[in-house]
């Protein structure tokens, strides 16, 4: 058995879902492990990650658009407002979410399904610079 740790940055643009499936792809590849289990952490409370259709753009920019009708930015409802009106609705939608994905590897590729990509789902206005630990542990 053999273990391996990466940090995998993601800038994102704002609020969406950044495409993380390439970076992770690589890195698993040259890690050499062939059969495994990869998990990924998301190191922030206002951003997570989500396996999701990764064929039509239209399905990121609907779960965009659910996830600002489930939790509105709207400064009303909310106590916590440090760093903006964003702010808790962004922690609400991470909570809502993942901030782990544990993902098998076969043939030293993690397990994807044809239409299944790995996303970074940034939940705050502002562009940020964001850390996903790969953990990787195999043969």
């Amino acid at each position: 058995m053999r273990q391996e740790l990466h940090t995998l940055h993601a800038t994102t643009r704002g609020k969406g879902l950044v495409p993380i499936t390439r970076p992770v792809l690589d890195w698993v590849g040259a890690t050499g492990i062939r059969t495994g289990l990869l998990t990924l952490w998301c190191r922030h409370t206002s951003a997570s990650l989500t396996v999701q259709e990764n064929a039509d753009p239209t399905v990121c920019e609907d779960i965009a658009r659910y996830f600002e009708a489930l939790v509105p930015e709207d400064p009303s409802r909310y106590i916590h407002d440090d760093e903006g009106p964003d702010d808790m609705p962004a922690h609400l939608r991470t909570m809502l979410t993942n901030t782990q994905l544990s993902v098998p590897v076969a043939d030293g590729r993690p397990v994807l399904g044809t239409w299944q990509g790995l996303y970074l789902f940034e939940h705050r206005r502002m562009a940020h610079r964001r850390e996903i630990v790969l953990h990787l542990i195999g043969t």
